[in-house]
């Protein structure tokens, strides 16, 4: 038990165990563990050691975080024998709706043997099972895409067992991952051959090292607030600066891809708020009838499907293949001309099915997915004051009707500013036309069946919007500004992603306001476009890139790094 951290006391009943326990400092964990218990270590390094749970337990072992000592207390002033006291003191939880988690143990063991033939025998299983090897292969997550199961997992859980041995972090190995693709980033940007060649094996070294952060993670079962915080927002961080860095690359040999770099990153981000969107509306449907999903699941369980719909929607791994080999042996703009083409394919893929299984799915959405679709809306005063105006006549509307008007806003807003002049007018008009239409689109709850279309329809409108204005204005300048900009709000996005996916609920709405909402941005830039001189915009949209990014990046870090950010992972990649 030494080994696991914990110091090791002896009792001869409940009564004694809980006079132990008051002596141990409250903001530390305890356990208690049975004498007889005979199992390998890492099934008690899985139920005692994993901080992401108030209390969890094995077979012969319980856990309390500070969190739940004093449920633990309890449980054991009504528990008289220490005869298979864990167990029974965790029955006792149980049945006071305290959440025990029981991990998946798998082949390892974990028994409490009552005589000498079963204790014999349970060694005899603890002996016939690898633990080392059962540890290394839980380490890489079940379900990933083909690049990384195949050509990464096979070798990075080595490293990871390398870097556990030597008392490397997962947040340490996380940073060199992200300082690796920054410097990959640099050398894109040199524009030269053998700069590029050189970015995309640091591109791949970068990926193999984001593997390991997360097999070390579950390998040594360190987990963390602030490793979360990392884990969420280094992955998109390297791959958009990767994209600046091919942008300015293109630069040097004369080729402006700026938009193309910028249209990137927005497809990618409205991918992901697709996948974020149509999860959190599904989240705790009360049923789930769809025929498309039961396809799919079909599907699942063929050997060749399986790979190949992975590889469809081009997850990271195979996404990060592919721009490393085109960076090396074509130029930036054929690298973002394919990852365009593919993505779009991608996305077009995932979408219609999703959209198909929410048309086919008969379930009743929560409240809970109704709120959290209005947290990834992002919607700033300028919609919420329309959204208020308008609760009576939404009432009215059909059950499609919020997709559809989300769509027709974002329409608006891209058309007038594609076909309108630099500097109309107009542009302003249908920024205004577009916070309208938000608002009525989220003027009642999102609780329609194609209603988590509503963010991403939003994040389209934003984004599309501030890239078409920036191109148009044909400055020197202006789309590296809108690039900066972007990434900015898509960081802000992110962040509301995986605070709602860790529990804590979206960034305050004292941020948001302050950050003008999706409407309200867009209505800035459109004023910018008109008021200001080409110089100016330029200037104007640089100046709010800084702003934004100041702001939620002091409110992302402050949230990470508190006692109410989450210690868990991303351990799903959705695209």
């Amino acid at each position: 038990m030494r080994e696991l951290g914990f110091d090791v006391r002896s009792a001869a009943d409940a009564a004694e165990a809980a006079r132990l326990l008051a002596e141990v400092p409250a903001g530390r964990r305890v356990a208690l563990v049975d004498p007889r218990f005979v199992g390998h270590l890492h099934s008690l390094r899985l139920a005692l050691t994993d901080p992401r749970f108030p209390a969890a337990a094995v077979t012969g072992a319980l856990t309390a975080q500070p969190e739940a000592r004093a449920a633990l207390t309890r449980a054991l002033a009504t528990t008289g024998s220490a005869d298979g006291l864990p167990d029974a003191v965790a029955e006792t939880l149980d049945a006071e709706g305290v959440s025990v988690h029981r991990p998946e143990l798998g082949s390892l063991v974990a028994s409490v043997p009552s005589g000498a033939q079963q204790r014999h025998e349970a060694r005899a299983a603890v002996s016939a099972v690898d633990e080392e090897a059962v540890r290394l292969r839980t380490a890489v997550k079940s379900r990933d895409g083909f690049f990384t199961t195949y050509c990464i997992s096979p070798y990075s859980r080595y490293i990871a067992r390398w870097c556990a041995r030597r008392g490397f972090t997962p947040n340490q190995v996380t940073t060199a991952s992200l300082l690796t693709a920054l410097i990959a980033a640099g050398c894109a940007a040199t524009g030269t051959r053998g700069g590029f060649i050189a970015a995309g094996v640091l591109l791949l070294f970068s990926f193999v090292l984001d593997c390991t952060d997360g097999q070390l993670a579950r390998y040594s079962l360190q987990y963390s607030t602030m490793g979360a915080w990392l884990d969420a927002t280094f992955d998109r961080a390297k791959e958009y600066a990767y994209y600046a860095g091919l942008a300015l690359g293109a630069a040097r040999g004369g080729d402006d891809v700026w938009a193309l770099a910028l249209g990137a990153m927005v497809l990618q981000t409205v991918r992901h708020v697709v996948d974020f969107s149509f999860n959190e509306a599904n989240h705790d449907a009360t049923a789930n009838t769809s025929p498309t999903a039961a396809l799919s699941g079909k599907l699942d369980s063929v050997g060749w499907t399986v790979w190949a719909r992975r590889m469809i929607v081009l997850p990271i791994g195979e996404r990060w293949a592919l721009i490393a080999v085109l960076t090396a042996v074509t130029t930036p703009r054929i690298v973002f001309y394919v990852l365009l083409i593919g993505c779009a394919l991608a996305a077009c893929y995932t979408t219609a099915g999703r959209v198909l299984r929410s048309l086919t799915r008969k379930a009743r959405r929560t409240d809970r997915a109704a709120q959290a679709l209005a947290d990834l809306g992002d919607s700033g005063p300028l919609a919420e004051g329309f959204a208020a105006a308008f609760q009576g006549a939404a009432r009215k509307l059909p059950g499609f009707a919020a997709p559809v008007i989300a769509a027709v806003g974002a329409a608006v807003m891209i058309a007038t500013a594609a076909f309108a002049g630099w500097g109309s007018p107009w542009v302003c008009v249908a920024a205004l036309v577009y916070a309208v239409l938000s608002g009525l689109a989220v003027a009642r709850p999102l609780k329609g069946a194609l209603d988590w279309l509503v963010p991403p329809l939003f994040r389209t409108g934003e984004y599309v919007a501030i890239l078409v204005i920036a191109a148009r204005s044909e400055v020197n300048g202006a789309l590296p500004a809108a690039f900066g900009l972007v990434a900015a709000v898509a960081y802000h996005h992110y962040d509301t992603v995986y605070r709602i996916r860790g529990g804590s609920g979206a960034p305050p709405r004292s941020l948001v306001r302050a950050t003008g909402g999706h409407e309200g941005r867009a209505l800035v830039v459109s004023v910018a476009a008109a008021a200001l001189p080409t110089s100016g915009f330029t200037i104007a949209l640089t100046v709010l890139a800084g702003a934004l990014a100041l702001l939620v990046l002091i409110e992302s870090i402050r949230f990470w790094v508190s006692s109410h950010a989450p210690a868990v992972h991303d351990e799903g990649e959705p695209a």
